[in-house]
């Protein structure tokens, strides 16, 4: 008698746990509940007889035998998608906008992981600051669009948020009797904003003494010891420090990210709540 063939969706949904490292996380990139996850995960290791994961309160570790699946069940599901893409003519696209403060170090891994997923979606990214993606959404030149929280709106779907502080380089000292030096993206920049009115409701000197055209750029600037910065601590520079206590500078809040979207439903919204799981992973992680 033959086999039973494995359950795709249960192989997908074993790819989601052990990228995300997260029952939830998976969940939430499947748009599904966690029991289901773990309904789908158990029903595949009954069929495969081994455990792939070892789970412990705290953390989700691929099992021995999980690690050796895993690049398995990835070319698997390639296989189908290509096989599925070579019989579809054409394939669906979608735009999407990402603030320059959202993407991060993590963005070309998460494209990447998108393309892999689901070859037969044509995906666009444009990277730019709240304000500019929004207009672009509004005017329905970008389908989808993940910013920073926009003072004059109040939609869009929360997906997380992330804490700020102010950074400088381990060797930057701050020069007695003159302005602080910040460093800092271009207008329009809604970060850019809240920090300056920040400091000058607590009565700080400022100057901007570099004016970037991305956060990489202002990173970059850091690390050169330039001066302070506004970022979320996985954008800084590997050594960077927070030098806002030190300096008494005003505490800067978590900022909320949303998503904009048309999106309501088939592949390209399953693509995108994978990526909207995975700034999640990387905000929290």
């Amino acid at each position: 008698m033959m086999d039973q063939p494995l359950d795709l969706d249960a192989v997908r949904t074993f790819v989601h746990i052990a990228e995300l490292a997260s029952f939830t996380r998976a969940a939430e990139a499947m748009g599904t509940t966690q029991g289901a996850v773990s309904l789908k995960l158990k029903r595949l290791e009954e069929r495969l007889k081994c455990r792939l994961f070892e789970r412990t309160p705290r953390y989700v570790q691929l099992s021995a035998r999980g690690a050796t699946f895993l690049d398995l069940a990835r070319e698997l599901l390639e296989a189908h998608d290509r096989a599925l893409a070579s019989l579809t003519p054409g394939r669906q696209r979608i735009a999407i906008g990402i603030s320059d403060h959202v993407a991060g170090p993590e963005l070309p891994a998460l494209i990447a992981r998108m393309n892999a997923q689901d070859p037969q979606l044509a995906i666009e990214i444009r990277i730019g600051s709240s304000d500019d993606l929004l207009q672009s959404f509004d005017r329905r030149e970008l389908d989808t669009v993940i910013v920073r929280l926009h003072t004059k709106r109040d939609d869009g779907e929360l997906l997380t948020e992330e804490q700020f502080s102010w950074f400088a380089a381990p060797s930057w000292q701050q020069r007695a009797d003159e302005p602080l030096p910040i460093a800092t993206m271009a207008e329009p920049c809604g970060v850019r904003a809240l920090a300056g009115q920040l400091l000058d409701a607590a009565g700080v000197r400022w100057t901007e003494i570099f004016v970037g055209g991305g956060v990489t750029a202002v990173a970059a600037a850091v690390t050169a010891g330039l001066g302070v910065a506004a970022l979320s601590p996985r954008m800084v520079p590997f050594g960077a420090v927070d030098v806002g206590p030190r300096l008494g500078l005003p505490a800067l809040p978590r900022l909320p990210v949303l998503l904009h979207t048309r999106i309501k439903d088939g592949r390209p919204r399953d693509a995108l709540a994978a990526l909207s799981a995975a700034f999640r992973n990387a905000v929290r992680g």
